[in-house]
């Protein structure tokens, strides 16, 4: 099937069209209704403002949903953009996206879940499963490997068998099992040297063949570059328009393409309107629950909100005479992440110009740190610098009780970061704050990991992501105790760049050329050379690697802070044909609080490993204990062997340890598991 392309246009929008990412017309003479589909990977979007005056609830990035660990609010969060698409008349959702993490530059990171494929596909599985129950087919994106944005129309994801099986596909493998999701999208790049919405091994083979996918595999918008797509595993081709742009033409309606095969297309695509009820309940324009909406985003934002480091000053006291907030346009909202994942949030979005020739906008959610603060604090002085001037807000800082600067690292797609410092200064800035008043605790809203020079000289860090619109609130209820830190990593924190597998980003040379001669978005993919990205961590991805190289990051995946403290006894593990993990929790503070004990696989029939088996989120009041039970996927414990086409789990002895995260594990035991194959 094919996209828009082809239908009348009146006032910008396709008739028939709601005004979104993608139209497909129905056919009314069988009952066949329209494919209205939205761009909602963090909230419903409104891209250029085609549906006038329309907004949505602005929810924190996946990234910060990921740092809940939480797979019922994952579900939540997918069930109120859902429920949201419905009301608006839309019955597909593209998104969520699920790629790994493997660099910590990456422009897409926010809208993903990480950098391990048992966290990422467990949440994303639980979203699908939240947006597909309120009738509105999900879409797994980008399938696969689109873990840069640097040359993305271009560039060719080198990678082995084993590895992708044992990283980013299984992500995806484990999100379709659990979510069941009706579309799959593929990426723009190529993998292993073939484009990926034409890649039969990865749409065929894998997705078709061995995962049983039964729903339909769509372009992303630009994403087709030949007729064959179609024998090879695509079956819609998105928005046409975009691949003309490209390539000069519309592929899927050259006629060429043979009769059993768009048979096949159609019925994937009916089987999956069928299978979420777009027939049976269709979409109603119909009244939004804003308020209970935001309150979804508000947990998610303050579960999401992970405690890097706390030098014994928070949570803070309400007592205090004097705060200094700094920087960050905390007095204004909080930031958002940029490209088609950008939502219109109820309450109007600051817009704020990047800066330079074309340069795009960006987005503050209108939920102010200053104001928060000021309602939580109301008997303390709280005056506000933008910290343009470091100097002045030293000044401000060195008369205050305590100073919180709010420091922003903006990222989009189609824009990878260039490096992992702060821009604008903010190090600098955070440097002389600290200088003046040491009783220093910065707050960062980034969409990835950042390095930071002045970690000794700080009190405290908060990591609070791309917060949504009730962001403002969570911030400030997590910094005065109102709630529990309770966010724990899902990717690692390099302590510089050379800790990085490309600590040059691959590409970029050639891509800031082509910019720099007037190129800029489509225009790059005809303008750049074809290149290729190898992994040489292969399914390695982030902690792994650090483990397995003996390297230590700034702060692991997993870690976290809380305002109680937690302590783990009777660690055992049983075996068989899995691991199965037991063991207690309590709560050894003074404070309720929430622990996400985790379980990692550390021998593997004797060799040494390092993964993710499981985890269990906990809460406990002050001296109350738990018993948890976490029983591990069997692939976990195996190795894929391409020559079999099979997961293999060896026979032997293996090792689980339970900690706090992938660099602080306190319990270890042992259990026998028996060999075994296991299908993908």
């Amino acid at each position: 099937m094919r996209g828009e392309t082809g239908t009348p246009v009146r006032n910008g929008v396709r008739t028939g069209a709601i005004g979104s990412a993608g139209y497909v017309p129905g056919v009314p003479r069988l009952g066949v209704p329209a494919l209205q589909e939205t761009d909602a990977g963090l909230g419903i979007a409104n891209p250029d403002g085609v549906r006038r005056r329309d907004v949505a609830t602005a929810m924190p990035s996946a990234l910060a949903l990921a740092s809940t660990w939480d797979p019922q609010l994952a579900y939540q969060y997918g069930a109120t953009i859902g429920d949201e698409a419905w009301r608006k008349g839309f019955n597909v959702l593209l998104g969520p996206g699920l790629d790994l993490a493997r660099d910590p530059r990456n422009g897409r990171n926010f809208e993903y879940f990480g950098e391990d494929p048992l966290l990422a596909g467990t949440l994303a599985g639980a979203v699908i499963c939240g947006v597909q129950d309120q009738h509105v087919v999900a879409t797994m994106k980008h399938y696969a490997f689109n873990d840069q944005e640097t040359g993305r129309f271009v560039l060719s994801a080198d990678i082995g068998e084993a590895a992708m099986r044992e990283s980013d596909l299984l992500a995806f493998e484990i999100a379709l099992e659990r979510g069941h999701a009706g579309a799959v999208m593929c990426a723009y790049n190529r993998v292993n040297g073939i484009y990926a919405c034409e890649n039969d091994h990865l749409l065929n083979a894998i997705l078709k063949g061995d995962w049983d996918f039964p729903g339909w595999v769509m372009s992303d918008w630009g994403a087709v570059h030949g007729i064959d797509a179609a024998t090879h595993g695509l079956d819609q081709e998105s928005a046409g328009e975009y691949d003309r742009a490209i390539s000069g033409t519309v592929f899927f309606t050259s006629g060429a393409i043979p009769q059993n095969r768009l048979v096949d297309m159609n019925r994937r695509i009916l089987r999956s309107m069928l299978s979420v009820g777009l027939f049976d309940v269709p979409p109603q324009r119909s009244p939004i629950d804003y308020p209970a909406h935001a309150r979804v985003a508000l947990e998610a934002a303050e579960r999401g909100t992970v405690l890097l480091k706390n030098d014994a000053i928070l949570p803070l006291s309400r007592s205090l005479r004097r705060i200094a907030v700094i920087g960050g346009y905390a007095d204004a909202g909080v930031l958002s992440g940029g490209g088609t994942s950008q939502v219109p949030p109820v309450g109007r979005a600051l817009v704020v110009p990047l800066g330079g020739e074309g340069a795009p906008l960006v987005f503050f959610d209108r939920s102010p740190p200053l104001a928060a603060i000021r309602s939580i604090a109301p008997h303390s002085a709280v005056s506000f610098s933008d910290g343009r001037y470091p100097s002045e807000s030293a000044a401000l800082a060195k008369d205050a009780d305590l100073a919180i600067v709010f420091a922003t690292q903006w990222v989009s797609e189609g824009i990878d970061a260039l490096d992992l410092t702060l821009p604008n200064g903010q190090d600098a800035l955070i440097a002389a704050v600290a200088a003046a008043n040491p009783r220093t605790v910065v707050v960062l809203e980034t969409g990835n990991p950042i390095t930071m020079p002045w970690l000794d000289r700080v009190r405290a860090v908060v990591e609070a992501w791309y917060p949504g619109e009730r962001g403002g609130d969570a911030i400030a209820g997590v910094l005065f105790g109102n709630v529990d830190a309770t966010g724990r990593l899902p990717m690692t924190f390099p302590s510089d760049q050379a800790q990085l597998v490309h600590p040059d980003l691959p590409g970029l040379d050639a891509v800031l050329a082509v910019r720099a001669a007037g190129a800029s978005g489509f225009q790059t993919a005809r303008a750049l050379q074809p290149f290729s990205v190898t992994y040489p961590d292969g399914g390695d991805v982030g902690y792994r690697r650090f483990v397995e190289e003996n390297r230590r990051p700034l702060f692991a995946f997993g870690h976290g802070l809380s305002y109680t403290s937690f302590r783990y006894g009777g660690f055992r593990v049983n075996g068989g044909t899995t691991l199965t993990a037991t063991f207690t929790v309590t709560n050894a503070g003074t404070r309720t609080g929430t622990d996400t004990p985790q379980v990692y696989l550390t021998q593997s029939a004797g060799s040494p490993v390092m993964r993710l088996i499981g985890w269990s989120r906990v809460t406990l009041s002050p001296g109350a204990s738990r018993s948890v039970s976490v029983v591990a996927d069997p692939r976990l414990l195996a190795g894929f062997d391409p020559s079999q086409g099979k997961w293999v789990v060896r026979e032997g002895l293996y090792e689980a340890a339970l900690g706090a995260a992938s660099d602080s594990l306190q319990l270890h035991a042992r259990a026998p598991i028996a060999a075994q194959l296991l299908r993908p």
